[in-house]
């Protein structure tokens, strides 16, 4: 609708969901049709009862109480829209929102999660001990909860903003009421309401025809047949499927005009009776979805099959099935994403939003994924590429080129020139367009220009042209209209008859269309007032003024005329007569040419800017309109689609025959509509090698066969379109595009994407929204990926080394779903990188979101750059606490390190050899069995039975050691176990057979003088004990733990003795608890070390081309999100007690330390990556660089 509004809050707000109801109707009827052969079918038609369609048309207007001619009175109207309540059906039950809600439980990551949780329970029940189980099963369950909630919201919100996105009602009809003729929304209409309806509207609500211009409907939406269908003013069946009198609601007008009177509204019209049949809605999932689903699926399996891979291995070495189970669950867990999908489902709505602030109003999620994509964009001229505004700028009448008076020139016509009038009398009668009156009687003294137009552009700016010379109602209502033909986009003309006010008793038919159509069809010219038999040279002057035109890029009309006389024609005058448009029976030759009227709708600025932007980003932008191809072309030049020259242009320059141009040295063609339908495929295979094509004089069938042409040949295809001829093309392509303003309902329906400003330029905003989500949903993986490795390789290490668990299940779902998700989802907010719109598209077969090179990155390398963080912090925290990286092999094979069961824990024992046997056994320790002879040994294992278990009643603390060698001052000691020989026996046992001191400090005590010693040679070799060497020494008797902050000097060096080096380290004779406690200290490291590493590899999975440094820290949410995880990794590692629940023991400040430096490499590595892949590109194209490139962009 020329010169209209643009879309109102209302109508983004009007949830009509019809493109959703008709596919319900039409499945529901074709399942119908399948199951019971159109029985189905037949009952319908036999329940729908109308009376409407039978009486005559002045009996429905006295029943309905309206008037034929000036519709319902507004106070009428009003009582009946309150009675009746608007027009529009109620929208389809949907799905309540508790049970989305429970169905979010159901996923395949939720059920997962739940699986695990239960196992962690039954395990906790078999072994109540164990309360890591139950902390275990409680924490999975929460973050099911959790991300459950989470997910709902967002796709709550998703769909409340898609809501906004989906096919409106026809958002204004034209209505007769009052006596007025205006344009007011659809759903304020009633039964009892006249309105117009043209070609491309959908019709508004169930209309009984009153005038008929040879219109015809799409009735698929009810029926499945899109043939369109003929109607008239007559009942021709009783059945009112059947009969031509009535259009139904929710059908498509694809030719002609009528006016009807509104006999049903709302959920009384057919459609709306008929909509419940097919109640339920589906929502389909988007085509990036099912990839993303398709490897979450891959990576599940992958999780699972390790899981059981691993469990079977520990059952083979005999770990306990409960804890096998539990391992299990972790190395599942570790591997998948739980926090991908509510990622996706933020950034794609996101970018939904983004894209309707930039006035592209998305209908399909996954059409934004593929505009990205796009490699062709074929563009309507009128209102994409330029401002749809048109104004008469150029008149041609007596074989003379006046100019029209515009804003930089004067008129040069004379009003009162015979030809002039004549061709004036064509502008005005041969139209149309209208004055909104509503708007009028709202802005009475509102300049023409700037009036509402009810009518396409071009008659928007005869019109206006045309009413600044004589008032243009007042001229059609002295000439009515008796006949016609409507405009078509396969004429390309359109023909009005009217009585004649300048020959009374005659009538003229005139035609109005495409000039070369119009020349075509007359045989005589208006010439000073007088028609002439057409000549050669008036037609060459005619073509060479036209041309001159349309070079300029004008749009050109031109005008014919044929007067009907009594005597030539009487059977038109006859009392019945009606003039037929199908069955011609009126001439449509022999006519007189008039003249030429030219229009100028310039270019919107934006458009030259954005047209080269496409074509740096590797997209072929082709204008295909049905203009003159010089009209074309003269645009497309100025758009900058054509900047080379044409094979007629070289033809041109050189004077030679366009047959002898070498098509090698042109890069631009210009393609008339009459050459197309000749064309074979090596034809189009020559024809869109050219970088650089203009079709012009297309219908829109033509269209449809470019876009068919274009994807055959591989291509991405958007296409603008707004007429409903333009459908077909629309839904071919793979993004159909709709303009707001101008564009048909039926254009509305059948495309992915409304442009509602109807800028070429928004087209290009959609690509690159398109590219960007699709970067930034391949950031937000890469960067959840890279946690993967440093997860799960904790686990292997655990089991194939035997290395204490450096990392427990619930700290991985704290980084999963904890320190990892706000980071994760904030790359939905990254802005685009500077080169997003410099690359070319991608290959949708080959460049997957997720893709090999993507894997390599996040597992290969970055992943191993944080796992080796992870463990080399974990190693120094451990060595800090006396646990040094060779000792930790094997340190924990079946758990036994720090277990808290009784049957895992290591116990000591000692074996006693003697001539007869070996004896193991706790008791040795005893005084008298150790005073007494022989040699002794130990070791210590599961316990047997009299085994001496590792614990004491007193708990030291876990300090980490210093680097100083001199023993401590001021001791405050201790005792292990106040009074237990044993204890004190085993000490000294031990440390004389290995000669070392225990790891912790313990010191020993001369009772005769009280002195303290912490030196191996004064506690254990002094005296006369035979050890196992045969040396004899009286070692002290009591050893006590030390609790101030350091450590024995020995555990760094000890004393060289006889063969035994200096530094050969300690014995652990910790305590269950203190194992424990330092095993919290390194799991809790190892957590933190995860957490600075990922602010690198957040820092990384920025941007992935460009630098760091060039794309900066814009992105809020990221910042918020790197601040939000050392957040919670310092209450998670500080705070008790959730610090306790969570099996996570406070860090010393030194410990968060040694994991920066491995956050910055991986900084500094990848900032290395990226500079070589950009090396690769031109003009630098290093080799080096593109072999990075290939194998490490992803």
């Amino acid at each position: 609708m020329t010169d209209g509004p643009k879309k109102t809050s209302f109508e983004l707000e009007m949830v009509r969901q019809y493109s959703e109801t008709a596919q319900r109707v039409s499945e529901t009827l074709e399942r119908q049709k399948a199951g019971k052969d159109g029985e189905k079918d037949d009952d319908l038609k036999k329940e729908i009862e109308m009376w409407e369609h039978k009486v005559t048309c002045e009996e429905l207007a006295e029943k309905l109480g309206t008037s034929l001619e000036k519709g319902l009175t507004s106070e009428d109207h009003k009582q009946r829209l309150l009675k009746d309540g608007p027009n529009m059906l109620t929208p389809p039950k949907t799905t309540a929102w508790y049970v989305k809600l429970l169905q979010q439980f159901l996923n395949f990551f939720a059920l997962l999660l739940q699986v695990a949780s239960i196992l962690c329970f039954i395990a906790y029940g078999l072994n109540p001990a164990d309360t890591e189980n139950l902390v275990l099963g409680i924490v999975l369950y929460t973050v099911v909860i959790i991300t459950a909630v989470f997910s709902f919201l967002q796709e709550f919100k998703s769909e409340k903003t898609m809501e906004k996105f989906k096919n409106f009602l026809p958002p204004q009809t034209v209505v007769h009421r009052d006596g007025k003729i205006f344009s007011c929304e659809a759903a304020d209409l009633v039964v009892g309401d006249v309105i117009d309806v043209k070609l491309g509207d959908k019709i508004p609500a169930d209309i009984r025809l009153i005038v008929n211009n040879k219109l015809k409907v799409d009735n698929s939406s009810l029926t499945g047949e899109s043939e369109p269908l003929a109607r008239s003013t007559e009942c021709t069946d009783e059945n009112p499927l059947e009969t031509r009198n009535i259009a139904f609601f929710g059908t498509n007008a694809v030719e002609g005009t009528a006016t009807g009177i509104v006999v049903n509204t709302g959920d009384r019209t057919l459609f709306g009776r008929i909509a419940g049949l097919a109640a339920s809605s589906k929502t389909e999932q988007t085509t990036m979805q099912i990839e993303i689903h398709h490897f979450v699926l891959i990576i599940s399996a992958f999780a699972i099959f390790l899981g059981v891979l691993f469990f079977i291995i520990n059952a083979v070495k005999g770990t306990d099935w409960i804890e096998n189970i539990v391992f299990c669950i972790g190395i599942i867990v570790a591997n998948v994403p739980e926090g991908l999908l509510a990622t996706v489902t933020v950034a794609l709505t996101l970018t939904s939003k983004r894209m309707a602030k930039k006035n592209v109003l998305v209908k399909k999620l996954e059409s934004v994924e593929t505009l990205g994509s796009t490699t062709t964009i074929c563009s309507d001229k009128t209102g994409t590429l330029t401002q749809n505004r048109m104004t008469i700028v150029h008149l041609v009448y007596d074989h003379t080129l006046f100019t029209a008076p515009t804003a930089t020139q004067e008129s040069s016509y004379n009003e009162e020139d015979p030809g002039f009038k004549t061709l004036f009398f064509g502008a005005v009668n041969c139209a149309k367009a209208i004055f909104d009156e509503a708007d009028l009687e709202e802005n009475p003294d509102l300049p023409i220009d700037e009036r509402k137009v009810n009518g396409d552009a071009s008659e928007a700016g005869i019109l206006k042209f045309s009413e600044k010379i004589t008032p243009v109602v007042a001229s059609r209502a002295l000439n009515p209209v008796i006949g016609g033909i409507p405009f078509n986009s396969t004429n390309k003309f359109m023909i009005t008859i009217h009585k004649d006010s300048e020959s009374p008793g005659d009538y003229r038919l005139l035609m109005k269309g495409a000039p070369e159509r119009i020349l075509e069809r007359c045989d005589k010219i208006y010439l000073q007032g007088e028609e002439k038999p057409m000549s050669e040279d008036d037609s060459t002057q005619t073509t060479n003024l036209l041309q001159k035109m349309m070079n300029g890029g004008e749009r050109v009309l031109g005008f014919a005329q044929l007067t009907l006389t009594q005597k030539e024609y009487p059977e038109m005058f006859e009392e019945g007569f009606v003039f037929d448009g199908d069955e011609l029976n009126f001439p449509l030759d022999g006519l007189t040419f008039v003249g030429l009227m030219a229009l100028l709708d310039p270019p919107r600025e934006s458009v030259p800017g954005a047209v080269e932007t496409c074509q740096t980003a590797g997209i072929q932008v082709i204008m295909v309109t049905g203009d003159h191809p010089a009209t074309a072309k003269a645009i497309a030049q100025q758009v900058n689609i054509i900047s080379d020259r044409t094979a007629e242009d070289v033809a041109e320059e050189r004077g030679i025959p366009l047959e002898e141009v070498d098509r090698s040295e042109v890069n631009a063609i210009v393609i008339p509509g009459s050459q197309i339908k000749d064309f074979d495929e090596p034809d189009w295979d020559r024809a869109l090698a050219n970088n650089q094509i203009v079709f012009a004089r297309t219908s829109p069938q033509q269209k449809l066969i470019i876009v068919e042409n274009c994807q055959r040949l591989g291509k991405i295809v958007a296409v603008t379109g707004d007429g409903v001829n333009d459908s077909p093309a629309l839904k071919k392509a793979h993004i159909g595009i709709a303009m707001g303003i101008a564009g048909s309902d039926v254009s509305k329906e059948a495309a992915d994407m409304i442009l509602l400003d109807d800028n070429f330029s928004s087209i290009v905003k959609g690509v690159e929204e398109g590219r960007l989500i699709f970067d930034n949903l391949k950031k937000s993986i890469a960067y959840t990926l890279t946690s993967n490795i440093p997860e799960i390789t904790p686990f292997l290490m655990h089991v194939i080394l035997g290395i204490p668990q450096p990392l427990t299940t619930i700290l991985i779902l704290l980084i999963d779903l904890g320190t990892d998700m706000l980071p994760a989802i904030s790359f939905a907010y990254e802005k685009a990188e500077s080169d997003i719109m410099l690359r070319y598209p991608r290959d949708m077969k080959l460049d997957r979101l997720v893709n090999r090179r993507l894997i390599s990155f996040s597992y290969a390398q970055i992943g191993v750059i944080q796992a080796s963080c992870g463990f080399f912090v974990y190693c120094v925290v451990l060595n800090d606490y006396a646990v040094a990286p060779r000792v930790l092999p094997g340190l924990s094979q079946r758990n036994q390190w720090g277990s808290k069961f009784e049957d895992l824990q290591r116990w000591w024992y000692t074996r006693r050899f003697s001539a007869t046997a070996q004896v193991m056994s706790g008791q040795y320790f005893d005084d008298g069995e150790f005073a007494g002879d022989g040699v002794f040994d130990f070791v210590y294992n599961s316990p047997p039975a009299d085994g001496f278990i590792l614990q004491t009643t007193t708990q030291f603390d876990q300090i980490p050691r210093t680097a100083t060698d001199s023993p401590p001052d001021g001791l405050e000691g201790i005792s292990g176990i106040p009074g237990s020989d044993q204890f004190n026996n085993m000490i000294k046992a031990i440390g004389q057979v290995l000669f070392q001191p225990p790891c912790l400090a313990f010191v020993c005590l001369d009772e005769n003088n009280n002195q303290i010693f912490n030196d191996y040679d004064t506690c254990f070799f002094q005296g006369n004990f035979t050890n196992s060497s045969g040396e004899t020494v009286t070692p002290m008797v009591y050893y006590y733990g030390v609790n101030t902050g350091e450590a024995n000097p020995n555990v760094i060096e000890i004393t060289d003795i006889d063969d035994q080096p200096a530094g050969t380290g300690c014995f652990d004779s910790w305590t269950i608890e203190q194992q424990s406690d330092t095993l919290q200290h390194a799991q809790g490291a190892f957590f933190v070390s995860i957490v600075i590493s990922q602010i690198g590899g957040g820092l990384i999975c920025k941007t992935r081309k460009l630098s760091l440094f060039q794309q900066g820290m814009k992105n809020y949410v990221l910042d918020v999100g790197i601040f939000s995880e050392i957040c919670l990794a310092v209450l998670l590692t500080y705070i008790p007690p959730i610090n306790d629940a969570f099996g996570t023991a406070s860090l010393y400040g030194l410990h968060w330390l040694p994991g920066i430096p491995f956050a910055m490499f991986e900084v500094v590595y990848d900032e290395h990556r990226k500079f070589w892949i950009r090396r690769g590109d031109p003009p630098a194209n290093s080799r080096l660089g593109g072999w990075v490139r290939d194998f490490t962009y992803w």
